[in-house]
């Protein structure tokens, strides 16, 4: 499984020095030598088919006898972070094979657990296509398996714990009206922003038809944390060591483990090392429980919870108060935990400050009354929102206010408390730059979205359309466009930061900082009422422009929806609002 590697050695985080780091650990600490050490094996096509297509199959099996090097390169690009090279196709299939080996071990009683270090990594890999470093879905091929092809054994439920950092989208989807497998998958989400992005990780994903019910998605809000290169969650080695220890309970300890991502070499070493002991011992390596979680984390504990509790009725009960008001400002680590990895002097408040002040609330009654109370006293506030992206359409912008989704878009807006529409619509033309980057978004899919560059320049001349609004439905479009939920018991941005604003230019919004457009600027007046947008940070400029953040044109859907506001709007005729779109995205910033 060494063999699979990227072609011209070319740098890349899921690389073969990763299950070598493993078995040196294991070696070097004399865990090995206390294990039942199997070779591995190739899966048979048979079973590789019980969640695969024959044209999947097909594919991998043939990367090597049919294929140059530069056509390995044109294959996979036709795919999402996926690359190939000689040794992969032999590769996917000793992953697959190894993890039936042991599954099958462990089922009939041969081994009590078992620990399987395979790459390529597989819970991306869809029935049809290679997907997010995956080929073929290892964990997937020896559960179908154990349920369809070996019924001597006696294996009707198969839990999978999917605790990578990133959603198990293939897994999910294999088994996602099967009632035999409940799949439970904790993963850091950001709204459908993190990668794979969309909405097949959220909490409302319970299943389809006889398998609603048993789909649970854990879908943690924040990130931005430290140690590991992809993930950024940072779980120690103590941590995974905790994690796998409660679950030794279920099923009298047969567990099946099976390597999918981490990225860290030293401490993915160090934590399959620590889950190996507690499958050996059934007890976790010292460590320190003395952190809380982030009150986001209770959050989506909760709304997951909810979502649940008609299918699972212990879930219905209410988390108490004592236990749920235990949270953390910042990420407290003991030295049992560091292992090297981290620099003393590392801060961490600015990840975390956006959380710090929220409140969980048991019953929601003050809440209530203090979100009832600024509304009141916003909702008598005007302002011009000005509008440079799909937001010039009046139909989409009106999602904001209204709720719904138009054509092209792939989800719908939840929709502002006050649906009044705006009281007046006028156009500008503002000195920014208009441009657009990301290469992806959960509303509109593949493709750039629109930013305004915070900063003013007399060279650049951008189209804006401006809705006079409440500035409380302003702080529901803001809260909108950045994430999907927040508890509103405050506003996101009150008549302080509106007073502020007109002398500082722009405010970062602490709450909504893990979305793009959290950055508020002040364009001036009009009728003696403040202008406002909402864009990227100078920071992210700064990224953009050195390629560690992409820049990408639209997509076709969001392109037109832009076209359509530029129209109806009467700023420019169709030919000229589509070259206006084609220099804003191919002019360099």
């Amino acid at each position: 499984m060494c063999k699979h590697a990227t072609p011209d050695e070319e740098s890349h985080p899921e690389n073969p020095n990763r299950i070598r780091v493993i078995w040196d650990m294991l070696n070097s600490s004399g865990v090995a030598q206390r294990c039942v050490v199997l070779n591995a094996r190739e899966a048979a096509d048979k079973y590789l088919a019980l969640v695969h297509t024959k044209n999947h199959i097909n594919l991998i099996k043939n990367i090597i006898p049919r294929n140059s090097e530069s056509r390995r390169k044109r294959i996979a690009s036709k795919f999402n972070s996926i690359y190939f090279n000689k040794g992969s196709s032999e590769a996917a299939y000793l992953a697959a094979g190894s993890v039936i080996e042991v599954a099958e071990k462990v089922a009939k009683g041969e081994l009590d657990s078992a620990f399987a270090i395979v790459r390529p990594p597989g819970h991306h890999a869809e029935e049809d296509e290679p997907m997010g470093f995956c080929l073929y879905n290892n964990v997937a091929v020896a559960t179908s398996l154990l349920l369809n092809e070996r019924p001597e054994l006696g294996i009707k439920k198969v839990l999978i714990v999917d605790w990578d950092v990133h959603h198990g989208n293939g897994t999910q989807k294999m088994f996602y009206k099967d009632p035999r497998v409940l799949f439970f998958s904790v993963h850091r989400h950001e709204y459908g922003t993190f990668y794979p992005t969309g909405e097949d990780g959220s909490y409302v994903m319970i299943g389809e038809g006889p398998g609603e019910g048993y789909n649970i998605n854990v879908p943690w809000e924040n990130g931005r944390s430290i140690g590991d290169p992809l993930g950024g969650c940072r779980v120690s080695p103590y941590g995974y060591s905790i994690l796998l220890d409660k679950l030794m309970e279920f099923a009298g300890g047969k567990i099946v483990m099976a390597l999918e991502g981490g990225y860290n070499l030293n401490s993915l070493a160090n934590s399959v090392h620590a889950c190996v002991e507690v499958l050996l011992q059934q007890k976790p390596v010292t460590g320190s429980l003395e952190a809380y979680p982030f009150e986001s984390t209770w959050r989506v504990i909760q709304a997951v919870r909810q979502e649940l509790c008609g299918h699972w009725p212990f879930l219905v009960a209410k988390l108490p108060s004592t236990v749920i008001s235990r949270t953390t400002s910042l990420i407290e680590i003991s030295s049992s935990d560091s292992d090297g990895e981290l620099e003393e002097n590392e801060a961490l408040e600015d990840v975390i400050k956006p959380f710090t002040n929220l409140k969980v609330n048991e019953d929601g009654q003050e809440a209530a009354a203090i979100s009832s109370s600024w509304r009141s006293e916003l909702s008598k506030i005007n302002v011009w929102y000005a509008t440079y992206g799909s937001n010039m359409n009046i139909s989409r912008f009106r999602c904001y206010i209204e709720g719904g989704q138009t054509e092209g878009m792939r989800k719908p807006c939840l929709g502002s408390m006050d649906k009044s529409q705006p009281k007046e619509i006028i156009w500008k033309t503002f000195p920014h730059r208009l441009f657009f980057a990301r290469d992806h978004t959960a509303t509109w899919g593949p493709g750039g979205v629109a930013f305004l560059h915070p900063k003013s320049d007399v060279q650049d001349k951008s189209f804006l359309c401006l809705y006079k609004i409440t500035l409380e439905q302003f702080n529901d479009v803001l809260l909108q466009e950045n994430v999907t939920s927040y508890d509103m018991s405050r506003p996101l941005f009150d008549l302080t930061a509106l007073q502020t604003i007109q002398t500082k230019e722009c405010i970062s919004v602490d709450f909504v900082q893990r979305g793009w457009y959290h950055n508020v600027v002040y364009l001036g007046m009009e009728n003696d009422i403040p202008i406002l947008t909402m864009t990227c940070t100078l920071s992210d400029i700064n990224s953009f422009k050195s390629g560690k953040l992409p820049m990408y044109p639209p997509c076709k859907e969001y392109a037109n929806t832009l076209v359509k506001g530029l129209v109806e709007g009467k700023q420019l005729i169709e030919e000229e609002a589509l070259a206006y779109i084609q220099e804003a995205s191919t002019k360099p910033l």
